[in-house]
């Protein structure tokens, strides 16, 4: 959903975009299907982006965390509880930040440009990743400019780093109208879950799922996404995880 918001974001804004998907051997990895039918979808509509898939399996094979590991199930709740750090992939974020450096420092050598690196983190994940965070990125790509040369053409952009997820949310609205695209089309090819069953449907409680479901409660919509349940009980059951949350 944030990455998706992301592109929309950067085609607006009449960016060239080079987009990666990261194959990690998450479970959710029918995301990566869902950001190929939303580039399919954008094509149809004259929007071109060039998207790769970039399979590391092998190597997040080794860190340890609910989101890869078979054996480990994923949290139920609110997404700042501290069961959620269950969550975390250690080290994700610089690692796939360093294959979107050095892909960045090729398209700028080899179109003699400059390249912003852009990803969709923002406030929501601050509490439990702390590879999240600004101070975070900030010395990561300082470590980077001194490690590379043509560092000088590559800056960072983080447009929802101070945003929560119904706020960008709404920055994806406003895309949408300015690109004339269908809403529901695009968000119903995204996937928020951390956990979906095997016809890709969301069980609406673990954290990624409860943030979503309120964010677009907030914007006064309905998610187009296929949940196990109905649109009103999973809604009834994020509101409440909310405010048990809230009053603990």
């Amino acid at each position: 959903m944030d990455s998706t918001s992301l592109l929309l974001h950067l085609i607006k804004k009449n960016y060239k975009v080079y987009a990666l998907s990261f194959n990690y051997g998450q479970k959710h990895k029918l995301e990566i299907n869902k950001a190929i039918d939303n580039i399919a979808y954008l094509r149809s509509n004259n929007i071109n982006v060039n998207h790769k898939i970039i399979n590391i399996q092998d190597c997040m094979d080794i860190l340890s965390s609910s989101l890869t590991d078979k054996n480990k199930t994923i949290p139920k709740g609110h997404y700042e509880d501290e069961n959620m750090k269950k969550t975390f992939v250690p080290n994700r974020n610089a690692i796939f930040t360093s294959i979107l450096y050095g892909y960045a420092l090729t398209l700028s050598n080899n179109n003699n440009a400059d390249i912003a690196i852009s990803l969709g983190v923002h406030s929501g994940d601050h509490a439990i990743y702390p590879d999240c965070r600004e101070e975070f990125y900030l010395k990561l790509f300082d470590s980077f400019k001194i490690g590379n040369w043509g560092s000088n053409k590559i800056n960072l952009y983080l447009p929802y780093l101070n945003l929560d997820k119904a706020q960008i949310l709404c920055d994806a609205k406003v895309s949408i109208e300015k690109l004339n695209l269908n809403f529901n089309t695009i968000f119903k090819n995204t996937l928020t879950s951390y956990q979906p069953d095997k016809k890709g449907r969301s069980n609406g409680k673990t954290g990624s799922d409860i943030e979503r479901i309120i964010a677009f409660n907030k914007n006064g919509l309905k998610d187009p996404i296929d949940y196990i349940d109905s649109w009103e009980t999973v809604l009834e059951n994020a509101l409440k995880t909310e405010k048990e949350f809230k009053s603990s």
